[in-house]
């Protein structure tokens, strides 16, 4: 099992929160309450999952639950996903075309204007 690493960084307008590891049933607590935290401050937000080798329903929820409360509070919130294994899961789910998604943080940037 690959431990979950979290990082936030700020980019003026907007946070980037980096993942990276595995992103679980044990794990995405710890996702879920650094998605809420940058959440509270009320910013645009990017999820850089560029350095997720797996992610399971759990860590889908986690990401869907905070897409509805970016929505809410009239908020962005964009993914990036550079592992073809990592994407075909928001691809079989259907959630490809719930996030918007890119493939390196210079998209995901550029989305947010």
């Amino acid at each position: 099992m690959e431990l979950l690493e979290l990082q936030e960084l700020d980019h003026g307008s907007w946070t980037v929160v980096q993942v990276r590891g595995e992103v679980d049933v044990a794990s995405s607590p710890a996702l879920g309450h650094a998605l809420e935290t940058v959440g509270e401050q009320g910013r645009d937000v990017v999820v850089d999952l560029s350095g997720v080798t797996f992610i399971d329903s759990t860590g889908l929820g986690v990401l869907v639950q905070a897409l509805n409360g970016a929505n809410a509070a009239e908020r962005r919130l964009r993914l990036v996903i550079s592992d073809p294994n990592v994407r075909r899961v928001f691809e079989v789910t259907a959630l490809d075309g719930v996030f918007s998604i890119h493939g390196s943080l210079d998209a995901a940037a550029a989305d947010l204007g």
